[in-house]
C-alpha cells in the first residue's frame, strides 16, 4: 500500500510540475477564461486540481480557433479592393459636402446667458 501511494505521490507531484511549466510557456493567446498569470496561481495553490482544471478548461487547443478579432471597414483588405476609385471620391465628396454643410449652419437655440422662455 505505501508503494501506492508513494508512485501516486511522484507522479501527482510530476504532474503538478508539468502543468505549471506548461501553463507558464503558452502564449497568452492559448489562454481561455482568464489571464496567464491567474491561471499559474490556480495551477499552484491546487496542485492536482488547478493542472486538471488547466488542461480541461484553460488551455487553448492548436486548432481551436480564438475570438474572431472585429475588423472594421477601413482596416479590411477585402473591403478596401472592392471599392472602385470613383465610389471613393464620390465617397469624399459626399462627406466635404456634409461638413461645409455642418461648418454653415447656426445653432437657433437660446443664447448661453439667457433663461429659456416656458412653453405654453
Amino acid at each position: 500500500m505505501t508503494r501506492f501511494l508513494l508512485i501516486g505521490g511522484v507522479l501527482a507531484a510530476a504532474f503538478w510540475v508539468f502543468s505549471i511549466v506548461d501553463c507558464a510557456l503558452q502564449p497568452a493567446t492559448r489562454h481561455r477564461g482568464v489571464r496567464k498569470g491567474i491561471w499559474i496561481l490556480i495551477v499552484v495553490l491546487l496542485p492536482v486540481i488547478g493542472g486538471i482544471l488547466w488542461f480541461a478548461i484553460g488551455r487553448r487547443r492548436a486548432g481551436d480557433p480564438g475570438p474572431t478579432p472585429q475588423v472594421h471597414p477601413d482596416d479590411d483588405p477585402v473591403f478596401l479592393r472592392g471599392i472602385s476609385k470613383t465610389e471613393q471620391d464620390a465617397r469624399i465628396a459626399r462627406l466635404e459636402e456634409e461638413l461645409a454643410r455642418l461648418d454653415d449652419e447656426t445653432d437657433e437655440g437660446p443664447n448661453p446667458g439667457a433663461t429659456p422662455e416656458p412653453r405654453p
